[in-house]
C-alpha cells in the first residue's frame, strides 16, 4: 500500500472534495465555508483545508469570502465522452425542430433512474422550464425519460419504479402499472408525452434517438404551454427528428 493510501484509508479525502463539489446547487453563484459545512455535514476546520486543495488546482474560485465553480470544471466537462459527439450531431436537428415548433427543444440521456440534459436550445414561444443542459429530473415524470425507459433493457424501468414515482407535476404517474401501460404504448408508436407530468401547464414531446440494436440512446423533445401547443400535430416532426439523428450516428 502506497502512503497516500495509508494516511487516506478508503478514499475519505476523495470522497470528501466530491461532496464539496457536488453540494454546489443550480442558482448558486457562491458559497462560503460555513453554508459548506452545513450542506456537507465536514467539519468545518476540513471544508477550509479542502477548499485550499480545490482552489490551488482552479476547480474552485474565490470570491471575497466564499467560493464559486471554477473554469477548470468547465474545461473537465467539455472533455466528458459519453454525450459530445451526439450533441455535435444533434445540435443543427435541434434547431431545425426549434424553428419549425418555435418551442424548447431538449435533448437529453438516461442516467440511473433520472435523465440528464445534453443540449437544450429555447424556443421563442415556450414557457420558463426548470431545466438546464447537466440538470437532472427523474425519469418517470419526462417525455424524455419515458421515450429511453420504453426501449431500454427491463432492467432499468424497475430500478426506476423501485426507487418510487415521487409527484413533481399535477398529473404525474405515480403508479407502476399505469407507468407500464404507457411505456408499452410508447414502445409501440414511437412517441411519449408528459402533459403536466413534469410541471402545471406545460406539455412536451419526445421520440428515442436508437442505436442499431432498437435500444434509446437518448431522446429529443420539445416543450411548450398545454394549451398553445397540440401534442399530436407535433409529434411527427418530434418522431422525424429522432429517426433522423438516429441514422446519422454511427
Amino acid at each position: 500500500m502506497c502512503a497516500a493510501e495509508r494516511d487516506d484509508p478508503g478514499g475519505v479525502t476523495a470522497a470528501r472534495l466530491t461532496a464539496l463539489l457536488c453540494a454546489f446547487a443550480p442558482g448558486d453563484e457562491c458559497l462560503g465555508a460555513s453554508e459548506l459545512a452545513r450542506r456537507t455535514g465536514l467539519p468545518k476546520s476540513s471544508v477550509h483545508r479542502l477548499l485550499g486543495h480545490l482552489v490551488t488546482h482552479g476547480l474552485l474560485e474565490r470570491d471575497g469570502g466564499a467560493v464559486r465553480l471554477g473554469l477548470k470544471l468547465f474545461e473537465i466537462g467539455q472533455l466528458a465522452v459519453r454525450g459530445r459527439g451526439l450533441v455535435d450531431a444533434a445540435r443543427p436537428y435541434l434547431a431545425d425542430l426549434r424553428e419549425a415548433t418555435r418551442n424548447t427543444v431538449h435533448l437529453a440521456v438516461l442516467e440511473g433512474t433520472e435523465v440528464v440534459y445534453l443540449d437544450i436550445v429555447r424556443g421563442p414561444d415556450a414557457p420558463a422550464l426548470p431545466s438546464r443542459i447537466g440538470g437532472r429530473f427523474p425519469a418517470h415524470a419526462t417525455a424524455v425519460g419515458k421515450a429511453i425507459l420504453a426501449h431500454s433493457p427491463g432492467s432499468q424501468l424497475e430500478a426506476v419504479i423501485s426507487a418510487g414515482l415521487p409527484r413533481v407535476g399535477p398529473r404525474t404517474l405515480t403508479a407502476p402499472g399505469l407507468l407500464r401501460r404507457q411505456l408499452t404504448r410508447v414502445c409501440e408508436e414511437g412517441v411519449a408525452y408528459d402533459r403536466e407530468e413534469s410541471g402545471a401547464g406545460v406539455v412536451c414531446v419526445a421520440s428515442p434517438v436508437l442505436d442499431g440494436s432498437g435500444r434509446a440512446r437518448a431522446a429529443v423533445s420539445i416543450s411548450g404551454w398545454s394549451n398553445r401547443v397540440r401534442a399530436e400535430r407535433v409529434a411527427p416532426a418530434v418522431r422525424t427528428t429522432a429517426l433522423t439523428l438516429s441514422r446519422t450516428l454511427p
